[in-house]
């Protein structure tokens, strides 16, 4: 087979997506247009920042636009679109003109949907992926044109892990097109959802194990109250040796009690504040040996 000769459309917002468009430029595939969501706006006055997409598409002289007016009006040509965490419906009068490829962070039909790679981590996996497949109207349903699987780390975030994963899908997305995209095989096994995480599930429970919390904890960077006020745990690791606190109980040595054991704070984020090493955080708690979360 030969290389994809269609113009490339490019569909996508974050980080994650500016790092598969940044590959696809490095290797020399033409992008005919970019798609990105409006530039966000920042703090109380009116400045906007450009989405980590639109600034690769600006650097390189891509035409952008925020929505589907330009794919419209070029529904005639021959292209081709590429779809990574664009984050809106992409319509059907689109669909019916301008096939279109998506890099989707998970082993399909494992998490179809917006947040399968928090559900992985919050789930336990020990393996996930990516997969190149065809955009339909249905949620994440089209047939696979490629797969690639990678490990499921101990220090793995969703922050990381999604990086991760770009770079994997940058490369597979690359190594696809330039085999000529051929045809794709129609996802078999067990479906899974992955819906958006809940603002109830972003709240630690403690009564659970250590090994639970620490999912969350990484899946979804969770927090606990400390008496009427939020405190967000980034980061938190397992802990080795026996100790004997309650559940949501700390000591002074930033160590939480959890249904079968404890785990240690590593770092957090008060409420209102910058994110600091636990022991700062419990430093300026000075006269609490123990603190009860809830």
């Amino acid at each position: 087979m030969t290389r994809e000769a269609r113009p490339l459309v490019f569909l996508g917002t974050p980080i994650a997506a500016a790092t598969v468009l940044s590959e696809l430029i490095r290797n020399g595939f033409e992008i005919a247009h970019v798609v990105t969501r409006a530039d966000a706006r920042r703090g109380r006055g009116s400045s906007t920042t450009p989405s980590p997409v639109k600034q690769i598409a600006i650097e390189n002289s891509i035409s952008v636009s925020h929505d589907m007016t330009w794919l419209q009006e070029n529904s005639n040509r021959d292209l081709l679109g590429v779809v990574v965490a664009y984050g809106k419906i992409i319509p059907s009068s689109v669909l019916s003109h301008i096939p279109m490829v998506n890099i989707h962070f998970s082993l399909l039909p494992r998490w179809r949907g917006a947040a399968p790679v928090e559900r992985a981590i919050l789930a336990g996996d020990m393996r996930t992926g990516v997969c190149i497949m065809n955009v339909e109207e249905t949620l994440d349903t089209g047939d696979v044109f490629a797969r690639r699987e990678i490990d499921i780390l101990g220090t793995h975030t969703t922050e990381n892990l999604t990086a991760d994963l770009a770079v994997v899908g940058g490369q597979l997305l690359v190594d696809t097109l330039n085999d000529g995209l051929g045809i794709g095989i129609p996802q078999q096994g067990e479906t899974t959802y992955a819906t958006k995480v809940s603002t109830d599930e972003l709240r630690l429970d403690w009564n659970v194990s250590s090994i639970e919390v620490l999912r969350r904890v990484r899946a979804v960077r969770s927090y606990t109250m400390v008496g009427p006020q939020r405190l967000k745990i980034i980061h938190a690791e397992p802990l080795q040796d026996p100790v004997k606190l309650d559940p949501g109980l700390c000591d002074a040595a930033g160590i939480v009690g959890t249904r079968d054991g404890a785990v240690r704070l590593v770092s957090v984020q008060p409420e209102g504040k910058a994110v600091m090493d636990a022991a700062s955080w419990l430093r300026g708690r000075s006269g609490q040996e123990i603190i009860q979360f809830s």
